[in-house]
């Protein structure tokens, strides 16, 4: 009968994540499943939604349209 173990742990800089379990031992080769939080996981969005979506609307339809954006940006940091 095969047995499972169940822990919370928290991921660690550039991805690690260390495993502690008195029934692990030393030696043993384990199967490890990481299931990531359902809140985490992106849906079918698109990039192209995403700016749209984004604060301030940074998706621009023309290249005229980024240069007017960029005018004005420079513009605000003269003042």
């Amino acid at each position: 009968m095969q047995s499972a173990i169940t822990l919370k742990a928290i991921v660690q800089p550039g991805g690690k994540i260390e495993i502690n379990d008195d029934q692990l031992l030393p030696g043993h080769t384990v199967d490890v499943i990481v299931l990531l939080p359902e809140n985490r996981i992106m849906g079918s969005h698109s990039i192209i939604q995403v700016l749209k979506d984004s604060p301030g609307h940074l998706l621009f339809q023309t290249v005229e349209d980024v240069d007017a954006a960029v005018r004005e940006e420079r513009d605000d940091w003269e003042n």
